[in-house]
């Protein structure tokens, strides 16, 4: 969290991650189980975890900038998370540790990979909704 606020203000930032996109395919992310996790989230005590990002009602048009701006810290936040935990699972491969390494490597993608690639699906939806609404002039 104290990277993504230091990056926050940069141009990096705003030029390079906020538009992170792993996976533009959406078939890749149902290959991965995105649906299934996504309804997991949204169905289970992980959706009060962040409450700027529950859905408590519709969204309006003129939100949609702060909203895809939290997500997008949400997002990096989970990424550099997992990013900071691959460094121990590596230095627990190096030791011999390989089945706590696994078990590492398993929660680190379902905590921090996998909340972060729905994040990058969110924001490609918000997207798409807000090209169509600058189309029609809205």
């Amino acid at each position: 969290m104290i990277i993504t606020a230091l990056l926050s203000k940069t141009d990096f930032y705003r030029k390079r991650l906020s538009g992170l996109n792993f996976m533009k395919d959406e078939k890749v992310n149902d290959m991965l189980g995105l649906k299934p996790f996504k309804w997991i989230i949204m169905h289970s005590f992980f959706k009060f975890f962040n409450p700027k990002l529950s859905i408590k009602k519709r969204i309006l048009a003129s939100e949609l900038g702060a909203y895809r701006s939290e997500m997008t810290t949400a997002e990096l936040n989970h990424l550099f998370a997992f990013i900071f935990m691959g460094i121990f699972i590596f230095i627990k491969i190096f030791q011999g540790l390989y089945l706590f390494a696994m078990v590492m490597l398993l929660i680190n993608i379902l905590m921090n990979l996998y909340p972060s690639l729905l994040q990058q699906q969110n924001k490609r939806r918000i997207d798409r909704y807000s090209n169509i609404l600058k189309q029609r002039g809205l």
